[in-house]
């Protein structure tokens, strides 16, 4: 079976510090992974730029069989992939899909869009 998302050789520097270094996962369908490390590891790095707000040096990314572009969050968006900050801001009245589907949709549209 094809996998849903693959992640090959990922690599990130900032200056001379490398933050993610040749990192390579595949994640299947109806798999769970969870990325553990200390501060500094290079965790949120790693998901910035599956989610495209950091371009990584070096690597790829697919989702279901298909290139991922990089630096680029609609097409993340559009792939399915989402992602949460790590900061205390959640809504408390809402659940935890409510809080993680938050930011998947736009706040805004051009004029031309808003009669339809």
């Amino acid at each position: 079976m094809e996998p849903v998302l693959r992640l090959s050789h990922i690599t990130k520097r900032f200056g001379k510090l490398v933050a993610n270094d040749s990192i390579s996962l595949t994640l299947a369908r109806g798999e769970v992974l969870a990325l553990l490390g200390e501060n500094g590891a290079g965790k949120s790095t790693l998901m910035s730029i599956l989610f495209g707000h950091y371009v990584a040096d070096e690597g790829s990314i697919e989702v279901f069989g298909q290139p991922l572009p990089p630096g680029q969050p609609r097409a993340a968006l559009a792939a399915g992939i989402g992602m949460v900050h790590q900061h205390f801001t959640l809504a408390d009245n809402l659940t935890v899909l409510d809080n993680v589907l938050l930011g998947s949709e736009p706040l805004w549209q051009p004029f031309s869009r808003r009669s339809e």
